[in-house]
C-alpha cells in the first residue's frame, strides 16, 4: 500500500510539473518575429502598441490573463493606434501549443 501511495504521489508531481513546463523563450520570440509582432512592440520598450514587459505588468495576477492575451493574439481585434482603428495582426500559427508558448513567454516578462 506504501509503494502504491508513493507511485501515485510521483506520479502527480510529474503532471504537474509537466503542466508547468518552461517557457520556450526562443521558440516564442521566432514566432514573434514570423508574425511581424515586433514591427509594432518590443520586449521593453514602447512602440505602437506596448511592450510585452508592460503587458505582463497589465495582467499579472488576473487569473483570466493567459485566456485574454490567446483571444487578443489569434482573433484580430480592432485596435486605436495614433486615433487610426485598424486590425491587430494574429499570430501565424494556429497550434495552440505555440500560441500557449508564446503567451506564456510575454506574461513571464
Amino acid at each position: 500500500m506504501k509503494l502504491f501511495l508513493t507511485l501515485a504521489a510521483a506520479a502527480g508531481l510529474m503532471a504537474a510539473s509537466a503542466a508547468h513546463a518552461a517557457v520556450d523563450a526562443d521558440a516564442a520570440q521566432a514566432m514573434l518575429k514570423k508574425s511581424d509582432c515586433f514591427k509594432c512592440h518590443a520586449v521593453d520598450k514602447k512602440k505602437d502598441g506596448p511592450s510585452f514587459k508592460e503587458t505582463a505588468k497589465k495582467y499579472k495576477g488576473k487569473a483570466d490573463a493567459e485566456d485574454k492575451l490567446v483571444k487578443h493574439v489569434t482573433t484580430k481585434p480592432m485596435i486605436e493606434i495614433d486615433g487610426k482603428k485598424e486590425e491587430h495582426r494574429a499570430l501565424k500559427t494556429t497550434d495552440a501549443g505555440e500560441v500557449k508558448n508564446v503567451v506564456q513567454w510575454i506574461l513571464s516578462l
